[in-house]
């Protein structure tokens, strides 16, 4: 067959297009294009520094069909590589890309190995020019990520990390650059999420002599764990029940047939995504294998160090979260930091936030003092602003919530005194200090500031330095046991009423008073056990009942006074016995720990019975175990600034506050239920915009005629009609 008009050599695409679907019949316009694409490099290596476009295209048009002739594109590859090797640098920027590009595309096809393209695309980083730097950044992470999507090559894995490792201790500051910027990307997302990357960052990203790859390296350190996003594609835009109950009505179509197709397609991923199991991130700084011997490192470069405030305030920062984190001893960091809290020093907010995270319970009262001092006198003065009083109470407050023995019981008592100052903002500022230090030391408050005492408070113990509550058993878990024993006393006395339902289908004849005493007597005793069982908590009222029940049983039975005495006796002691004391009630719990496995159930109960303990005021002879609570990791600026005013008054403030509480909210009145906002309205709805005298002969409405009228009206019409014929 004669081919008329062949345009193949000149038309690559359409070339490629047939050899994709049948590579042996154009096996030789292949081998033309092959080489002319040898020919055309000869050329080029001529002169490097142009573009060359036919380079170009014949290039990508061979990268394109690689995977048809393997055995003849072999070399290939490694021509490609070679070019970009000894040109990189005098070659032109978008004949380099577009090589970047042909190398990729093969790699894609897995014709070349991933650790031969990292390391020539590190030495790409040299050249100036910026768009191929972050085309080759996006490449690296999406290959590294493409290979560990299903599953892990850990010694293909092992060899990249330490080829990145090696470029992040290279002197240039570009390829130390890329090379952080991709260990830190491919951390976030889970791909190498491990302690090795964690501590190659830490140890030499931290103390590099490059500013930017250190305060990339610390700003990794203090990153939050960003949720996993769902990635945002143009079909999730589709409601698949909407599309579903559309396609029930509308006319059936392929097009429409399609779109159901691909929404049930979409409503699968979103179940698939929502059924997958959450990734839990833990923070960078728990994965450092020596943090006490990081933090000395860090705090003893800042002091020597001449970088700019912000990188300081970055290694403060990074410094205080692991002394919180870790609980670590670095006392040299605490007079550090007292010598910056002053009200003019500059983010000094976050100074006293960094002064805060770095407080835990194992640092010495004495070694925290100078800070606690610094804030006292520089900043909760009265010659200070409101203010900058209530922002230096604030970080008193978040520094006792991690230490509560920071401050001594005099200087405690000093700034609770503010609690009536007449600014609002330091009295909230010392009522909360006050209410932290009623749940965690009341001792050290005066008696008045204690508060009302509840069963949570009444049992706090107030602990010494260094001093642990280790309990060997779930607090509250004594709950448990207590509904047990009110179902097993419920059973007793349904059964209790089907004995006595039966009895009275028998008649037992008494042979004498002895045997009548003693049946009452039983009935008596089981009688008081049920009442004292179901009112242990009022105990007065309990005494008179049991008086009023023991006269009646000497008069209807005639029981001795001696006998009556006992039975009070008894009484009392069973009374007494049911109020179980604090020792009783660790070792119900204990018991119950031992003997039962906790269900989620169980674990709401307890949690709301050691809630209600901290509401409920205490009575005598009762106490319930108490547990502890944990404070965060990590302490919120917006605890530091929060500050107390009273709103601005004037009209501007008060409007302002109007429209932005209305911003949410749908318009108030009339509500326009047009599907369309541009289309037209109805009459009776534009007759409400109309002037008056428009409709004002309408308003007065249609007068009603009488029936003598309506008759004359009738007769006039009939003639009318009789003329007209």
């Amino acid at each position: 067959m004669v081919r008329h008009n062949n345009q193949l050599p000149n038309n690559l695409t359409q070339l490629q297009n047939l050899i994709k679907r049948d590579p042996d019949s154009y096996k030789d316009e292949f081998r033309q294009q092959l080489a002319h694409f040898e020919t055309t490099l000869e050329i080029f290596n001529l002169n490097p520094t142009q573009y060359n476009k036919k380079l170009d295209e014949q290039a990508m048009f061979l990268a394109q069909v690689t995977q048809c002739y393997q055995a003849e594109m072999k070399t290939f590859p490694q021509k490609i590589v070679d070019i970009l090797k000894t040109h990189n640098t005098v070659m032109h920027s978008d004949m380099r890309l577009a090589l970047c590009k042909c190398l990729i595309l093969i790699r894609n096809k897995n014709f070349i190995s991933a650790f031969d393209l990292l390391e020539l695309f590190f030495s790409l980083i040299k050249c100036q020019d910026k768009h191929l730097r972050e085309y080759l950044k996006t490449h690296i992470i999406t290959d590294i990520k493409n290979m560990n999507m299903k599953h892990k090559d850990m010694k293909l894995n092992s060899t990249l990390q330490n080829f990145i490792f090696s470029m992040l201790r290279e002197s240039n500051t570009k390829m130390a650059k890329l090379a952080i910027d991709i260990l830190i990307e491919l951390y976030h997302k889970n791909i190498w999420n491990d302690h090795k990357t964690v501590n190659i960052i830490a140890d030499v990203g931290c103390f590099t002599k490059v500013t930017k790859v250190m305060v990339a390296s610390l700003k990794f350190f203090l990153s939050r764990e960003e949720e996993e996003k769902p990635e945002s594609d143009s079909d999730d835009e589709v409601d698949p029940r909407d599309t579903m109950i559309a396609n029930k009505f509308n006319k059936k179509t392929r097009k429409r047939d399609k779109m159901v197709d691909k929404v049930k397609k979409i409503a699968k991923k979103i179940k698939k995504r929502k059924e997958k199991a959450p990734i839990f991130n833990f923070s960078a700084l728990h994965l450092i294998n020596n943090p006490q011997g990081f933090a000395e490192k860090l705090f003893k470069q800042i002091e020597s160090s001449n970088e700019r405030f912000e990188v300081k305030l970055m290694t403060l920062d990074v410094i205080s979260r692991l002394i919180g984190l870790h609980n670590l001893f670095l006392f040299n960091y605490y007079p550090f930091i007292a010598r910056l809290l002053m009200p003019h020093q500059r983010e000094v907010t976050r100074i006293l936030q960094f002064a805060a995270q770095s407080a835990h319970e194992l640092v010495p009262p004495e070694v925290i003092e100078p800070i606690m001092k610094a804030i006292a006198n520089n900043f909760i003065t009265e010659r200070n602003s409101t203010d900058v009083m209530a922002v230096g109470l604030n970080a008193v407050r978040e520094i006792c919530a991690r230490c509560p023995l920071a401050i001594g019981e005099d200087l405690l008592r000093d700034l609770v005194q503010y609690k009536t100052y007449k600014e609002k903002s330091v009295m909230m500022a010392a009522r909360s200090l006050i209410q932290l230090y009623r749940q965690s030391m009341p001792s050290l408050l005066h008696k008045r500031d204690r508060g009302r005492p509840s069963e949570a408070s009444i049992e706090l113990k107030t602990k010494k330095y260094g001093e642990l509550e280790i309990k060997d058993y779930i607090p509250g878990s004594e709950v448990l046991l207590e509904k047990e024993e009110i179902k097993e006393k419920k059973g007793k006395k349904k059964t209790k009423n089907k004995a006595e339902d039966s009895d009275d289908d028998w008649i037992d004849v008494a042979s004498s008073d002895s045997e009548i005493n003693i049946a009452t007597d039983s009935e008596d005793e089981n009688s008081e056990d049920e009442e004292i069982e179901e009112e242990e908590e009022e105990s007065d009222e309990e005494d008179n009942e049991a008086e009023d029940e023991e006269k009646q049983n000497e008069t209807d039975n005639k029981i001795d006074p001696n006998e009556s005495i006992k039975s009070r006796k008894i009484l009392k002691a069973k009374k007494s016995s049911t109020k179980p004391n604090i020792e009783e009630k660790i070792k119900v719990a204990r018991e119950v720990a031992m003997e039962k496995i906790f269900t989620d159930e169980d674990f709401k109960r307890i949690e709301t019975a050691q809630l209600k303990k901290c509401v409920s005021g205490v009575k005598r002879n009762r106490s319930i175990v108490e547990e502890e609570d944990e404070s965060t990791e990590l302490v919120q600026l917006s605890a530091i600034e929060n500050i107390h005013k009273k709103r601005k008054h004037d009209k501007n403030a008060r409007l302002e506050s109007v429209l932005k509480g209305r911003e949410e909210r749908e318009k108030y009145g009339y509500r326009d239920r047009r599907k369309n906002a541009n289309c037209s309205k109805t009459n009776r709805e534009k007759k409400k915009t109309k002037s008056y005298q428009m409709v004002k002969h309408k308003a007065r409405g249609k007068i009603k005629r009488s029936f003598k009228e309506k008759q004359i009206a009738f007769r006039n019409y009939l003639i009318k009609q009789k003329k007209m014929r």
